[in-house]
Formats: C-alpha cells, structure tokens, sequence
C-alpha cells in the first residue's frame, strides 16, 4: 500500500498522513462547495476537509475551525493540455505560531514529487512558493502558474479563525509534456517538441498500457528520412539515447520506476505493444536526447483482477 504525506518544504518539517491512493482521485472526493448571492460570478467553494482533489476553477475559501496543527492540502488537477493558475485573494496566517502556506508546481507524496525532479523543467527550491502574514499587495499581483496540468496548495493554520482564499483558472498550454492522469480509460500523446526533456504520464493505478504509435529516436533528422522499424525493445539496454519506458513504481519518483520493457522505433501499427502494470503508480516515460522529434500515443485502462495473469510487471511482493 502506497502511504502518501505532505510536505512543505524540508526545513518546515510538517507531515500529514493521507488515504490510500485511490480517494485522491476527483472522482473519489467530494469537494465541499457553495454558491452564495448572485455577486459571485464564478464558482465558490468552501474548503472543509484537509485533504481535497478538485479540477474545478473559481475562488476557494479557507478558515480554521480550530487550532490546526496538521499540514492540509488542496489538489488541482485539470485537462492534460492545461495547466493550473492560482491567484491569492487574501492572507491571514500567523507567522509567529507556525502558520504556512505554499503554492507548489506539481503534486507531491511522501517525498516524491509530480514530475519528478530529474522530469521538470525547474530546479525543485523554484517550484516551492511559501508564505504567511497578513495581506499583501505585492503577494496578491503575483500569479502562480503550474507547469503541467497539477499543482497543489499545502497550508497549516495553527489558529483558530485565520484563513486565506485563492482563485484559480486553468490556462491553455500548447505544449504539454508531464501529464497526471484524471481520467481511468483514454489515449495520450506525449511529445517532446525536439526539445531535450524527458516528459512522463503517470496514473494513480494499475493499468494496462497499450501504444497505438510509436515515433522515438532512429529517424535522420538532417536527411529527413524516416524508414518504418517497427517496434524496437529493450532501447535503454542498447544504449540508444531516445526511448520510451513503459513501467510501475510505489511512488511519484520516476529515478525509481521499475521498468518493464522501454521501446523505440518508428511503428505506426495500432496495438504493438501492451503492457499490463500492477503497481500503484503506472508510468509511461519518454525520454529524448533533443535530436529528434519524438512522439508516442498510448492508451491506458485501468488494471483489474483479470489482468493478473498477463501481467508485464508486479510491484510490492
């Protein structure tokens, strides 16, 4: 069983327990909301419980009950082709009794971040904004954009009465590489836009991963010249440098993906490849060397009891 915390960053030293990694999807948990007098023109939403998954905009509102000594969070996940904007309207979180509030650019468990460190574009100290006091005006000019569609806001209000509220929007993103999925069944295209990056989609389940296309590597990209290879296994063991991972992990970090097979090649056949994952965290990781333009386009369901028996990789036994 995958044991998820939160976490502000090192030096704060907070953690909070959370469920299994299954009621952290938005379909497993039920947003406290409501709606007042008509002024309100976007959604509005009252956040109760410590621990809430929402893909919904609008501005939410935070006010202790009590003294809140645990570490909370709100997490927001969107559509894989946007990304997650957050606004703070007002602050009111005592600095002097360890009151905190951080905007993070990803999501993270037990230590281990949504993309992974190695995966996202900024070193992981950027990717933390953390604050407290009363308000600001150069706090609330300040807009905090994610870099892929899921991002977190973590808090501690250790007294009773302060809160804060924050809006947020889901802007278009043109290019988007690291992917936490929402749905349990679709097709994904990753692509690294000939850039150097490595880009990831992680679901929060076992799953059954199927790719519908394959365009990694091989390709002369100075003759233009692309010859169908089908699809090639074991890209990582040969050494070649753009390949695609196909694996499970107990966790976030992809530097700890257990890696059932990783392909390359050019291969437009639909169904080449399927890989059954029974591990918590499913990954499909493309990584590229920035000489070509890589793309591959999988689909994903979730695994069942039905699948043990083809399974391409078991984790936690």
């Amino acid at each position: 069983m995958l044991c998820l915390a939160l976490w502000l960053l090192p030096a704060a030293g907070l953690a909070a327990s959370l469920p299994d990694p299954q009621m952290l999807l938005p379909e497993a948990v039920e947003l406290s909301a409501d709606r007042p007098a008509e002024r309100f023109r976007t959604p509005y939403h009252i956040i109760k419980d410590c621990m809430t998954v929402s893909s919904e905009d609008g501005r939410y509102f935070h006010k202790a009950g009590g003294d809140e000594a645990a570490v909370c969070g709100v997490y927001l996940l969107t559509d894989p082709d946007r990304t997650v904007e957050v606004r703070f309207d007002r602050l009111d979180v005592p600095c002097a009794q360890g009151g905190l509030v951080s905007f993070v650019d990803g999501w993270e468990m037990n230590r281990q971040f949504f993309p992974s460190p190695s995966d996202h574009p900024k070193p992981l100290a950027l990717r933390y904004h953390e604050f407290c006091g009363g308000d600001d005006r150069k706090l609330k000019k300040q807009v905090f954009e994610s870099s892929q569609n899921a991002a977190l806001v973590q808090y501690r209000i250790p007294a009773r009465g302060k809160g804060f509220s924050f809006s947020v929007r889901f802007p278009k993103n043109s290019t988007p590489c690291n992917i936490l999925l929402e749905g349990a069944a679709d097709v994904y295209t990753l692509r690294n836009y000939g850039k150097r990056a490595n880009c990831s989609l992680t679901s929060l389940y076992p799953a059954a991963v199927k790719v519908l296309s394959l365009d990694v590597g091989l390709a002369n990209p100075e003759r233009g010249l692309e010859v169908e290879t089908g699809t090639l296994h074991k890209c990582r063991k040969r050494g070649l440098p753009d390949y695609v991972e196909l694996g499970g992990s107990e966790g976030l970090d992809t530097s700890r993906l257990v890696v059932a097979d990783s392909v390359c090649g050019l291969d437009s056949k639909p169904g080449s490849t399927l890989e059954t994952i029974l591990c918590e965290v499913t990954t499909v990781r493309l990584v590229s060397s920035g000489q070509f333009d890589n793309s591959v386009t999988v689909s994903l369901r979730q695994a069942g009891e039905e699948d043990v028996s083809e399974a391409a990789l078991v984790c936690g036994y």
